[in-house]
């Protein structure tokens, strides 16, 4: 499947084989493509695509949590996308299932050799794929040459995907993450090759907005978000249908200058939202965060921003990766 097209309906047999459990029958001798994937973006669906057409049952292999948090526990990542939503992803690419395995101490001190040992006996794989700058085992002791050659050994098939890039440079989860921190949603999203969502669970708030006007669905991002504070255009998912809106993310200097909330308003939605999981895909930036002097001001101002947010909505062409 072409890395910049729509996904497929999501398969009802995806399957997530995680340690200790047996590899489910689909996917005995699997090709997996291995990595983080924080972001499963263009990149990362290149090597996914190179698996699917491989002629094997076509899998992930990924790690939770991230390596870096293991590594740096002190220095939070800001996850693009928390192991539910990249597994949801995962499950729209036409993936027979995913292994996902815990790192931790004892799968960080396997060397080069036991890792690929792994792969082929415990994960019972044919074949893996792999990006041009992937190493792996002990210290990062293997690299795409010695994975190929232990590979060989064990008869595995070994394909090596090339970077895929964007003006000069690499695709990456470094970059979205960057320019999400700028609120540049446009990059980011042609990074990913998506529209960057995030998923959470309405709760209740002050119903403030309700009394502006604009009543909104209040959601508490993770606490690793660093997306810009400020005004965005966006789409949510509810009960499996697409609803346009625009959302606020920050702390509402205003008012309180709380913790970091996103609100989001949906264009003529009428409805109890509280409790249910909603995706929000983000579709264009339009302003950073303000303090206002007057409730007049500050409502003259959203109206601006609707307005806006709808010409963006009505322009916007960057497929989508929920239902």
């Amino acid at each position: 499947m072409p890395s910049d097209t729509t996904p497929s309906p999501v398969a009802s047999s995806f399957a997530v084989c995680r340690d200790g459990e047996a590899v489910p029958g689909t996917l005995k001798g699997a090709v997996a493509a291995i990595g983080n994937f924080d972001g499963v973006h263009r990149g990362h669906r290149h090597l996914i695509d190179m698996a699917l057409t491989s002629g094997k049952p076509a899998a992930v292999l990924t790690f939770e949590p991230h390596p870096r948090s293991f590594f740096q526990p002190d220095k939070p990542l800001f996850r693009l996308t928390p192991e539910v939503v990249k597994l949801a992803i995962f499950a729209r690419l036409g993936l027979a299932g995913a292994f996902v395995r815990r790192f931790d101490h004892a799968l960080a001190a396997l060397n080069a050799e036991e890792f690929v040992h792994l792969l082929a006996h415990e994960l019972q794989l044919s074949g893996v794929v792999i990006g041009h700058d992937f190493h792996f085992g002990r210290g990062r002791e293997g690299n795409p040459a010695r994975m190929k050659e232990l590979c060989d050994k064990l008869g595995l098939k070994c394909f090596i995907a090339p970077a895929i890039v964007e003006g000069s440079e690499p695709v990456s989860s470094s970059a979205i993450r960057a320019a999400l921190e700028t609120g540049d949603i446009a990059t980011a999203n042609k990074l990913l090759g998506y529209r960057w969502f995030v998923r959470a669970e309405v709760r209740h708030g002050d119903k403030r907005g309700r009394d502006l006007g604009y009543p909104t669905a209040n959601m508490r991002l993770p606490d690793d978000c660093r997306l810009h504070h400020g005004i965005y255009a966006v789409r949510a998912s509810v009960d499996g249908k697409s609803v346009d809106g625009v959302a606020s993310f920050g702390r509402r200097p205003t008012f309180d200058n709380g913790a970091p909330l996103l609100e989001t308003h949906l264009f003529g939605f009428k409805g109890d939202l509280y409790g249910k999981t909603l995706d929000i895909e983000f579709i264009g930036w339009i302003r950073g965060e303000e303090r206002f002097d007057s409730i007049d001001a500050l409502i003259a101002q959203m109206d601006r921003d609707s307005a806006q947010a709808k010409r963006m909505l009505v322009e916007d062409r960057t497929p989508s990766m929920i239902a």
